[in-house]
């Protein structure tokens, strides 16, 4: 199957998963509540700030019920949304773009980033053994891991970008990139190239290095993360007061992991994800601080740019970028760990 016609496919299936009213609505001016009436609910689908909130004991602010769904990543999350079993969700950057192009009506109500997202990026590149590429610009001709709608396959669409390459000048192999199918696909010589994220960046290299596998950095920012929400979630007094609430306990979660890396390890990396003390501390050691900007101007900047690329690339319409972003929430994350302080 060709890459057309796999990208063809995926699309459609992306489009046959519901239907809604297009992109999100002109953002409603009603302000805030002050307070969360009595009786709101919010079911919640973020697993690490759940954690997070529990080992701090910052839960215990919450004002409102809160179900706490084991959801997590932009297709589980949207077709959760779909499905109306869920009011908000944490994911990267992408997810929130293609569910406004998909007729999912959502905006973005919280953002965080790395520190130094260069240093400490969410992605390395995986080569395979035997395949020579030390740069991005050995990208030409090579086989590359692609899937489209996720952080990875834009990821690899900005590499390209930043190589001076089209398309045209690598071949796009579709695959998922859920579990270890990357590493995979590599060590099986099925791809040339691939983004590998979290313990697969380790586990690859320490399974296939001496095989001849290696790794290269891409220089590129790859490190946003939104909490996100349907609009008719949002357009509810009761539930948009109980989400402003949510994401100042939410910046304030992500400030208590960057404070408390053993804690974290033991109790989310090895207790909760099953993982090994080492992939733990690995784990800890890539992400690097996490930071919540008080401003949303280079965050809306470089989103918009995103738009634009997805858009031009995968033949969608562009949109402005405030058509995502629910303005009422940029300051409430830096506000809440200021008054923290």
């Amino acid at each position: 199957m060709t890459f057309k016609s796999t990208l063809k496919a995926a699309l459609f299936s992306l489009l046959a998963l519901g239907a809604g009213s297009g992109t999100a609505n002109a953002q409603a001016d009603a302000p805030l509540l002050s307070k969360v009436p009595p009786g709101t609910v919010l079911t919640i689908g973020d697993p690490e700030t759940q954690k997070a909130l529990e080992l701090s004991g910052l839960d215990k602010e919450l004002t409102f019920k809160v179900n706490w769904a084991n959801i997590s990543g932009g297709p589980q999350t949207s077709e959760a949304f779909r499905a109306k079993a869920l009011d908000v969700g944490a994911v990267a950057e992408i997810p929130s773009i293609f569910a406004n192009w998909n007729n999912l009506p959502v905006r973005n109500i919280a953002y965080s980033e790395h520190r130094d997202p260069i240093t400490n990026p969410i992605y390395r590149f995986g080569i395979a053994p035997g395949v020579n590429a030390k740069s991005l610009a050995d990208f030409r001709g090579k086989r590359i891991a692609f899937s489209p709608g996720q952080a990875q396959g834009t990821l690899v669409l900005r590499a390209l970008r930043a190589a001076g390459l089209q398309k045209s000048d690598v071949t796009l192999i579709e695959l998922p990139s859920t579990s270890d199918v990357y590493p995979k696909a590599l060590a099986s010589r099925q791809v040339d190239i691939a983004p590998l994220g979290g313990v697969n960046i380790r586990r690859y290299i320490n399974q296939y290095g001496p095989e001849g596998a290696s790794l290269l950095e891409h220089g590129l920012r790859d490190d946003p993360a939104h909490l996100y929400a349907p609009q008719w979630v949002l357009d509810d007094p009761a539930k948009a007061a109980a989400l402003a609430e949510y994401v100042g306990l939410w910046a304030r979660a992500i400030e208590w992991v960057n404070q408390n890396p053993e804690i974290w390890i033991k109790e989310y990396y090895v207790g909760q994800q099953g993982l090994s003390r080492e992939d733990g501390e690995y784990l800890v050691h890539l992400e690097g601080e996490q930071i919540v900007p008080a401003d949303w101007t280079e965050v809306k900047k470089r989103h918009q740019e995103t738009i634009n690329l997805l858009a031009r690339e995968l033949g969608y319409e562009p949109y402005s970028v405030e058509q995502i972003f629910d303005n009422r929430f940029e300051k409430l994350a830096a506000a809440a760990l200021a008054k923290s302080q």
